[in-house]
């Protein structure tokens, strides 16, 4: 479970920053940033992965389908955006057992992010 301490919650919000410059650095990625709000971004990342490790949900935003489907993201960018969201967590210091049950929980969610016809 995750450490919803000060320390903790701020872990979380170095590796969301980490993993927002890791995204848009990234070419194969890049492009499904332009013109996005990055305060809003950090801001909904951060509470969604809070809750996806067991703290409070506190995310309050669209759902992940209506978000991503202008995107038409494919299979190909939900697994580079994972491997940098792992990188990101391990980076700032996360535990590595919470990064494995992260992206374990993210697994499922790979049809709500990928396009149908992708």
């Amino acid at each position: 479970m995750l450490d919803t301490t000060p320390a903790g919650a701020d872990v979380v919000s170095r590796a969301i920053t980490i993993f927002a410059e890791r995204l848009r650095a990234d070419g194969k990625l890049a492009w499904s940033f332009e013109g996005s709000d990055t305060a809003r971004m950090h801001s909904h990342a951060r509470a969604f992965v809070i809750a996806a490790l067991g703290g409070p949900d506190l995310y309050v935003g669209r759902d992940l389908r209506t978000t991503h489907e202008s995107l038409r993201l494919r299979d190909e960018h939900f697994d580079a955006a994972v491997v940098h969201l792992a990188a990101s967590f391990h980076e700032a210091g996360m535990d590595e057992s919470l990064i494995t049950a992260l992206a374990a929980r993210l697994e499922p969610l790979r049809r709500q992010i990928v396009s149908p016809a992708a």
